[in-house]
Parts: structure tokens; sequence; C-alpha cells
């Protein structure tokens, strides 16, 4: 499982047993904005969702909000690749390790820089 958050995570991953099986990483640069896409991949099916907001207590239990499911197909498959792209990110990016500390993601020797916003800052220049 990876989530993709803008910034404090209460969940510890990687720990034996418990959540070995999670990733966290945060996104830090220019936009404080983030997407709330949910996308579950089980058996085959792709279910895609966005939310109005944070799955936090005060968004749950103070607020209205709303979490409507992406039916449109190429509407999917762009909201897909902008995850895949967030979970390539090797400038912004920060994980987070088991003891709570982040450590913070650089491009591999000889690995392309990857900067999501900056990325996708050209794509909506282009396409506008």
């Amino acid at each position: 499982m990876d989530l993709i958050v803008r910034g404090i995570c209460c969940l510890r991953p990687g720990i034996p047993g418990i959540s070995e099986n999670i990733r966290v990483r945060s996104l830090v640069g220019r936009f404080l904005e983030h997407s709330r896409v949910y996308y579950f991949h089980a058996n085959g099916k792709e279910d895609v969702y966005c939310a109005s907001a944070d799955w936090m207590d005060r968004n749950f239990f103070r607020r209205i909000e709303i979490c409507f499911p992406i039916d449109d197909q190429e509407i999917k498959k762009r909201l897909i690749a902008d995850l895949d792209l967030c979970l390539s990110d090797n400038c912004l990016a920060w994980e987070l390790m088991p003891d709570g500390r982040y450590r913070h993601l650089q491009p591999e020797c000889g690995a392309a820089p990857v900067n999501t916003q900056a990325i996708l800052i050209k794509q909506l220049s282009e396409s506008g």
C-alpha cells in the first residue's frame, strides 16, 4: 500500500508483522495543495475515487464532505498516471521511516531527476 501525504502522518510504515506492506511518502514543493485521489486495485478491478477532504477525524466528524467514484476511463487513467508520477518523484519526495523520521529521496547515481510538480506544470502549460 502506498500513501502519498502532504505532511504529517501518524501511521508508522514498514514495521514487521504490522505495517510492512505500507509505504508513506510526502511531496513538499512549490504548491501546498494536493489531490485527494484514492486508488484501489484488487483482483484486476481498479476503483478510483476523488474526495473533497483528507481522511482525518475533523473531516469525518465535524464537516460535510464528499467522496465520489471516477467512472470515466480516460479520467481514471490520467489520475492513475498522476499517482504513479508522484510515486516516482525523487526530488520533492520524503519517505516516512518506521521510527517516524522522514528521509529525503534523491535521484540515484545516474538516474534522471523526477520532480512531479515541474512535470505537471509543463504538461498543463503544453495542453492549453
